[in-house]
């Protein structure tokens, strides 16, 4: 049995690939490299450069290696750019997953794990929010994810097919043995963006948004060490694997910081001050929202080891350090 992880040479799906190899799972990765990099894939694991719109190259990939699961993270995650390029969104987050799962059918793989988000439910009503709570996606980005979730959830119906769709909230932190981190160049991610500008490779850093009511005026996200996510897709495959069905799950800690709150954690832990400026808000940001994580702990018996934001702002730390180290190499 093999696993294919999609987009597994970027952030997440490199933490995802580390994970399955810690397992003794065979994995194969296909990558287009957009934004990853082939050596952030375990030499362990088998890397097929490619798109995972060519179904062509899927399929002769998934019966080459006899792949019985996939782990789908290939797609754009960037909410104002989604809101900026809509179309390129939905080509790239919903055509193209609709091509891999046509693919996964095609080829008799029963199980399919997909890479959602919480941007499905946009400023919910209530927080921490349940996933009973009626999706309501604020951007091009959250509307394609949702979109990739109900043709999950039909082709499951139709099909010999098991799925989970498990909802990210804010994914940070790396590898603690600096295996592998978030690498992309002009990443938006807030804490990444803070530690590159704590270690000197931004000059600044912006702050979008300090009007919005919160307790300080700045959006309120839950963020996940990515480990910790990358456990609960690996308790998701062993669910799927003993029978399991068909699941949504959120993915975070149940518990917000905000933008400043966040910035201040990571001058506390790295010793450095520096610039923050204050612009507008973004187009398509969410106010606030928190992961209720019941379902994740019941279903998947999840129990993340990470949950401190001071933890998971030190290993991005050590992650940048490392990553510039690598880059004069």
């Amino acid at each position: 049995m093999t696993v294919l992880v999609t987009g597994g040479a970027g952030y997440i799906g490199s933490h995802m690939v580390w994970e399955l190899i810690d397992h003794g799972e065979d994995v194969v990765v296909i990558d287009r490299l957009s934004t990853g990099f082939d050596w952030a894939v375990p030499q362990a694991a088998e890397l097929v450069v490619g798109d995972i719109g060519d179904q062509k190259l899927v399929e002769q990939t998934m019966k080459r290696r006899g792949v019985d699961a996939v782990i789908h993270f290939a797609g754009s995650i960037i909410v104002p750019e989604s809101v900026s390029d809509p179309l390129g969104y939905y080509l790239n987050n919903t055509v193209k997953s609709r091509a891999l799962i046509e693919s996964a059918v095609r080829c008799g793989v029963r199980h399919f794990i997909f890479s959602s988000t919480a941007a499905v439910y946009g400023s919910p009503q209530r927080n921490p929010v349940t996933e009973e709570e009626p999706p309501a996606p604020e951007s091009p980005y959250g509307t394609s994810k949702l979109m990739t979730e109900l043709m999950l959830r039909d082709a499951a119906a139709a099909h010999d097919l098991s799925f989970t769709a498990l909802r990210y909230f804010n994914v940070s932190g790396a590898d603690p043995k600096l295996r592998t981190g978030q690498s992309t160049r002009g990443a938006t991610h807030l804490i990444k963006v803070a530690c590159e500008t704590a270690t000197g490779k931004r000059p600044r850093m912006e702050i979008y948004g300090d009007d919005y009511p919160t307790r300080d005026g700045t959006c309120v996200r839950d963020y996940i060490h990515v480990s910790d996510l990358v456990n609960a897709h690996y308790l998701a495959l062993e669910r799927l694997r003993r029978g399991g069905g068909n699941l949504v799950a959120n993915c975070g800690y149940g518990r917000g910081h905000s933008v400043l709150e966040v910035i201040e954690a990571v001058k506390r832990v790295s010793g450095k001050d520096f610039e923050v400026v204050r612009s507008g808000r973004r187009p398509g940001d969410a106010v606030a929202i928190v992961a209720s994580p019941e379902r994740c702990f019941a279903e998947l018996g999840w129990k993340p080891v990470h949950d401190d934001l001071e933890r998971i702002v030190a290993h991005a730390l050590a992650w940048e350090r490392a990553l510039a180290k690598r880059n004069r190499l």
